[in-house]
């Protein structure tokens, strides 16, 4: 069996808010299961060190996603370490050039771009390695299959290890935090499709999982109630968000309701303390994925 280590990445300087993940495949090999963003890049090489490995054995890295939080720190990886950088059909383009992804993250994080998320380094294309969906990947003696999940982003994988009943699952699985009940679905834009992530999370729920390795946060093993109460949670986001457009709330009222809503279904799932709801926020923040459901209706409405 292939051991795993939950790395915290401690984003933000908050402890469980963004993991990465390194997994002992045998036969001395190591693969890394998303970076994380490249301003918590020390972070991460200070919890492979405490695992009782040197980061320069890390040869093999998956991402489930472009996004900053899962991939930020893969072109380093892959620059500095001689990493091989496994990902997407649709992703890949982005990790070696992502001027693109940068500068539509700097029209939102404007000034706080780089104390947020750091420096993104273009993979190299002789480092890029393309995972069509169901691609095996051999690593020492474990194989990661990839399966094409999207509904948070039209680029997403999750990272199945084979045999093992195990699944890394990025964003699709949604947020949930360490001791929570509470599950905050990942919407931020362009890409979130409330069609497409039952889909994903169907096809997920068939493949009958024991422990899902959630990139906020953690690993899990009540496996079966959580898909379904995520499941049941994008339905009920959509329906949210969309009722507030069609009261015609602005961007800044769908926003704030959409905060006020969820704080209060996470109140009756056991999040009391400010504390606790700010670490979800850290997260996953409320206005991204109220953001990200808008466009999403708005482009329906729209045709």
């Amino acid at each position: 069996m292939s051991k795993v280590h939950t790395l915290d990445l401690k984003f933000r300087g908050m402890a469980g808010t963004i993991a990465a993940f390194l997994v002992e495949c045998g036969a001395g090999e190591l693969a890394l299961v998303e970076t994380g963003p490249g301003s918590t890049l020390e972070n991460l090489l200070v919890g492979i060190r405490e695992a009782g490995f040197d980061p320069g054995d890390v040869k093999h890295v998956l991402v489930t996603h472009v996004h900053l939080d899962h991939a930020g720190a893969a072109g380093w990886w892959a620059q500095k370490q001689g990493a091989k950088v496994y990902a997407h059909p649709r992703a890949v383009g982005h990790l070696m050039d992502p001027t693109k992804l940068l500068g539509s993250a700097k029209m939102v994080y404007g000034e706080r771009m780089e104390e947020l998320w750091g420096e993104m380094l273009p993979v190299p294309e002789e480092q890029m390695v393309t995972v069509e969906d169901g691609g095996r990947i051999e690593i020492g003696e474990t194989v990661f299959v990839a399966h094409d999940t999207p509904g948070h982003a039209r680029h997403h994988h999750v990272f199945e290890i084979e045999g093992e009943g195990v699944c890394f699952t990025g964003d699709v699985a949604g947020v949930r935090l360490q001791g929570q009940n509470y599950i905050s679905v990942a919407a931020a834009p362009p890409q979130f499709d409330p069609v497409a992530y039952e889909a994903s999370i169907l096809k997920l729920q068939a493949m009958k999982f024991k422990r899902l390795y959630l990139t906020h946060f953690g690993a899990l093993d009540d496996v079966a109630a959580h898909m379904e109460m995520e499941r049941l949670r994008v339905a009920q986001v959509h329906q949210t968000v969309g009722s507030f457009l069609r009261a015609g709330y602005d961007a800044e009222k769908v926003r704030r309701s959409y905060e006020q809503s969820e704080r209060m279904f996470a109140g009756l799932q056991g999040v009391v303390r400010d504390a606790d709801w700010d670490l979800y926020q850290c997260a996953n923040h409320t206005d991204m994925g109220a953001d990200g459901i808008a466009l999403y209706c708005e482009k329906r409405a729209a045709g």
